[in-house]
């Protein structure tokens, strides 16, 4: 027995020791380290001990119909879509469906050969080339995904971290237009020495996204506006004020009349980590950090437990002394700052410039980037990853097979159709979990009474 488990002395003076059964059925109690909230814990006491309650099988089912395993399957299957999809336009195909029934062998050979070398294509374009003629360039394709998925991460982590809060940020396209503006013209207009001068564009970038998602925050909270109709106005508004100033004597190019700003100082733009050959820059590694800075956040932090308490129950948080309207402000805060490392990315990483599409569709696409990602950091990392290598691979892909770049968006809005409907991933591949039938007498159990896998179904909340 554990040291916290008391044991009770009885008449004898010997200590009493709790029946095999009772031992079974008792609920574990966990503490929250985060905020010190007493839970039952959703696992028997035997599985806690090394004994899984149920068997393997119940342990397989729980793998393969849990929220992580469904997101795999909703990209498994949006692919298989849309290889039907690249098939369907391939001119093999449409010859070989004109003798489908005399020769079927030869129309199933050819949608494999369109759907598969569309892919193949894909893959060496985003992640390995082995037609390339050296070593570096078999892995440029790769290192050209980690940096289109770099400001794809960050801003993912900053919409998936207010999803957690219960808050429906769609701002961060906002977001990274206003820290890029800041951290533009600290590269731009000021002369600093090295490490000092990208330290404050990093700073100015990262204070431009927080203030401009901040500012959402704070109105919600004070006024009880509505956070999705405030992030697309502040949208439009971040937009138009980036090509107002572009076409200001402070921000556009000496001798230029195109709306593009000057360049940035060597010094305020971010190191490339592998050398010059490729894009691939400090913002990677920014972004590495920032992931794990969201998982403690989110699991090891008291201020992180109300985030959740408020995105849970924020009626009960409330009940409970948390304060929802600071948790509001801070939360919509961090999610700008989040953002605002992807502005920074573009203009000190990837552009070096500011233009009026240095956000291009990443604010948006990072929405999608935190549903397949299931709202948690690592989950929204391994998101931004494969959202990365779609958009690096599409160009290739294009370019051997002929596919048209559209079906990758094709691909992506799939994904997020099947990740808003987990029920219907499950049926497709047979997941859905079994439903077991309970009688009053199973377990030996007398009506009206519980039996032991009563008992404890019903100390732990009635989990599996």
């Amino acid at each position: 027995m554990p040291e916290e488990h008391k044991h009770v002395a009885d008449k004898t003076g010997k200590p009493h020791q709790p029946s095999p059964a009772a031992e079974e059925t008792a609920a574990v109690v966990s503490v929250d380290t985060a905020g010190g909230v007493m839970e039952p814990s959703a696992v028997p006491a035997t599985a806690q001990s090394g004994q899984l309650a149920g068997g393997p099988d119940s342990l397989m089912r729980k793998i393969f119909t849990g929220s992580g395993m469904v997101s795999v399957l909703a990209v498994l299957l949006a692919l298989i879509i849309g290889g039907l999809l690249i098939a369907s336009t391939d001119e093999r195909v449409s010859t070989t469906a004109g003798y489908l029934f005399a020769r079927p062998t030869d129309f199933f050979g050819a949608v494999w050969n369109a759907a598969t070398r569309s892919y193949i294509a894909l893959f060496q374009g985003s992640v390995f080339n082995p037609r390339a003629n050296s070593l570096a360039l078999q892995f440029a394709p790769l290192m050209e995904t980690l940096t289109i998925a770099t400001p794809l991460i960050t801003a993912g982590l900053g919409v998936a971290l207010a999803f957690r809060a219960g808050l429906f940020n769609i701002g961060a396209q906002g977001q990274i237009i206003m820290a890029g503006i800041l951290a533009a013209w600290v590269g731009f207009a000021l002369d600093l020495p090295m490490g000092l001068h990208l330290l404050l564009v990093l700073v100015a970038g990262i204070v431009g996204g927080a203030i401009w998602g901040g500012l959402v925050g704070l109105l919600k909270a004070r006024t009880g506006a509505h956070e999705v109709i405030l992030t697309i106005m502040f949208n439009y508004i971040a937009l138009y004020f980036l090509r107002y100033l572009l076409n200001t004597p402070a921000f556009q190019r000496p001798g230029e009349s195109n709306p593009i700003s000057p360049i940035l100082d060597p010094t305020a733009v971010y190191p490339q980590i592998f050398g010059t050959q490729y894009r691939l820059h400090l913002g990677f590694v920014l972004a590495i950090a920032a992931t794990v800075l969201v998982w403690w956040l989110l699991n090891r932090s008291t201020v992180g437990f109300e985030f959740r308490a408020v995105g849970a129950n924020p009626k009960a948080a409330q009940t409970a002394g948390i304060n929802v309207s600071r948790s509001t402000i801070l939360v919509m805060a961090l999610a700008g700052a989040l953002a605002g490392m992807s502005g920074v990315a573009q203009v000190a990483g990837t552009e070096k410039v500011l233009t009026d599409g240095v956000a291009a569709t990443y604010g948006f696409d990072a929405i999608t980037v935190a549903l397949l990602g299931r709202s948690t950091p690592w989950g929204t990392f391994a998101a931004g990853l494969l959202f990365g290598a779609f958009r690096a691979g599409a160009v290739q892909m294009q370019i051997q097979t002929g596919t048209p770049i559209d079906i990758v968006l094709v691909v992506q809005s799939l994904i997020v159709l099947f990740i808003a409907a987990p029920p219907l991933v499950r049926a497709v591949f047979g997941l859905n979990p079994r439903k077991k039938k309970t009688t009053s007498r199973r377990n030996g159990a007398t009506p009206g009474s519980r039996g032991p896998r009563d008992a404890e179904t019903a100390a732990t909340g009635g989990a599996a």
